[in-house]
């Protein structure tokens, strides 16, 4: 379809950041693997730069680019089911995590370990390393993927479906390797994804993936900003890397607890920390535990809230803000911690989010619960190398019209760079382990903003690059699929 077409523009602005719009020429809604062969082989033959939407979730320009020309929309490849020829679960890349839980869940018993935004769309979640509330109890999703189709192009410029799974002796084995955390819009166009846990045994359905608890404890812990000030702030938020860093073993009881801690600029009321315990026993026990940690030295008490949900309606319902404002506009930064993060960049995160001028509540720091289960996969397993870590922190700038985005920008690239002053604006020093390509940011390719002589792919993928730029001269020699950040042919 086309601009004339009416349903064009509700398409074409399905996206979840609306700092950057697209103009394509064309929509192709698709409905099937022969669809989107199809669809490629047009843009190929027509020289017209294609880009693929599935949940509409990427923060940077790699699909509302103005020279993006074709745009293929996965919003109709929705199944999800069990596939009893491969022995694994089915999920093609235009189903949400929402779908996904549902269906496996009410379908056979089990589950994926993704992320909190039950809108997010499987295409680009999992490919990228998803992870989520399950994370530190089972892995990231790309742990249990068994199989990838893929849309690539050859040399010659003929697109075709290809399988490639994890199978030691299948020859398209580096092709999956490749979506096991190397981010979309890279190799191809994911149009189905099949998962096994690797420890699976047997054919029934319902003993191939992680099985969820019946129930989860939800909480919330709240506290004033008005009561506190700089020390007390400096000392919660040590105490919660101080438990972060007893608590992110592998195999440890309190894996079973997930928090994701929003640290919300004033003027907003409160700064707070939710989550789930997924623990079927022991998870007051747990939560009790870390409440006492936090509130070690610290004067204000938080407001706590709890309640025992089935875990579908948790797993449905969202942890991470999920806004469908017409113009919301974000800007989003990320690092690896592999111990809590120091006094002093504490310090500078209470001076940014106190900062009189960005009085601007949708502007926060994140610190998210990681580790567990995810560290015991050795790296180069997977493309997803940050295998050591027990944090994954996030700088959001959100807001609301064109006019204010450089007040916001400034001051969110501002926190990063002081945040991270020890390796060079970006997280390079000796306890960080990098960024996370689904958040992805194209400042780190930016001298201006990257000073720490450490590329931005060595960021994201560490030593992983010259085995993903394989990969891509085998399967996209061409370069059709690429944006800001992709892998680059060798």
């Amino acid at each position: 379809m086309g601009p004339d077409d009416p349903r064009y523009r509700s398409l074409a602005l399905r996206a979840y950041n609306r700092r950057f719009h697209g103009k394509p020429e064309q929509i192709r809604l698709v409905g099937s693997t022969e669809d989107v062969v199809r669809a490629v082989d047009e843009a190929v033959r027509t020289k017209r730069r294609i880009a693929v939407r599935s949940g509409g979730h990427c923060f940077e320009n790699f699909v509302d680019d103005p020279d993006v020309r074709l745009l293929i929309d996965m919003v109709a490849m929705t199944q999800v089911g069990y596939d009893k020829r491969r022995n694994a679960f089915m999920v093609e890349a235009g189903a949400t995590l929402g779908e996904v839980y549902r269906k496996l869940f009410l379908g056979w018993g089990v589950t994926i370990p993704g992320g909190t935004c039950p809108s997010v769309g499987a295409g680009g979640h999992i490919c990228g390393g998803g992870y989520g509330a399950l994370c530190r109890m089972y892995g990231l999703t790309v742990d249990h993927l068994f199989a990838v189709e893929v849309v690539v192009v050859d040399r010659s410029g003929k697109a075709r479906s290809v399988v490639a799974t994890r199978e030691p002796s299948d020859p398209n084995r580096d092709l999956w390797w490749a979506h096991t955390g190397a981010g979309g819009g890279n190799f191809g166009i994911v149009t189905r994804y099949w998962f096994r846990s690797p420890d699976a045994q047997g054919t029934d359905p319902g003993g191939l993936l992680p099985r969820p608890p019946s129930t989860v404890l939800s909480y919330s812990l709240d506290w004033p900003w008005a009561e506190l000030d700089r020390d007390s702030f400096v000392r919660l938020m040590r105490n919660y890397g101080e438990w972060g860093e007893r608590n992110s073993a592998p195999g440890s009881p309190a894996a079973a607890l997930y928090g994701e801690f929003a640290l919300s600029g004033k003027p907003s009321e409160t700064i707070g920390i939710s989550g789930q315990v997924t623990a079927d026993s022991g998870a007051e026990r747990i939560l009790d535990d870390l409440v006492t940690t936090l509130g070690r030295g610290v004067g204000a008490r938080p407001v706590r809230q709890s309640s025992t949900l089935p875990w579908l309606a948790s797993a449905t319902q969202a942890i991470s803000g999920d806004s469908t404002s017409f113009d919301r506009r974000l800007k989003l930064k990320s690092g690896y911690r592999r111990r809590r993060c120091t006094d002093q960049q504490i310090a500078t995160a209470y001076r940014h989010l106190t900062r009189a001028d960005h009085d601007d509540p949708n502007g926060h720091l994140f610190i998210n619960t990681y580790g567990g289960r995810v560290n015991t996969v050795h790296p180069g397993t997977t493309a997803m190398p940050h295998r050591d870590s027990i944090f994954l922190v996030g700088f959001l700038a959100g807001w609301q019209g064109a006019a204010e985005d450089s007040r916001h920008l400034t001051w969110v690239r501002e926190f990063y760079r002081d945040f991270y002053a020890g390796g060079g604006g970006v997280p390079a020093g000796e306890d960080d382990d990098g960024a996370f390509i689904n958040y992805a940011d194209a400042d780190l390719a930016d001298p201006r903003y990257n000073t720490s002589g450490t590329p931005w792919h060595a960021l994201y993928y560490k030593d992983d690059y010259a085995r993903l730029q394989q990969v891509k001269r085998r399967w996209d020699p061409r370069d059709v699929f690429h944006h800001a950040l992709s892998i680059r042919p060798a």
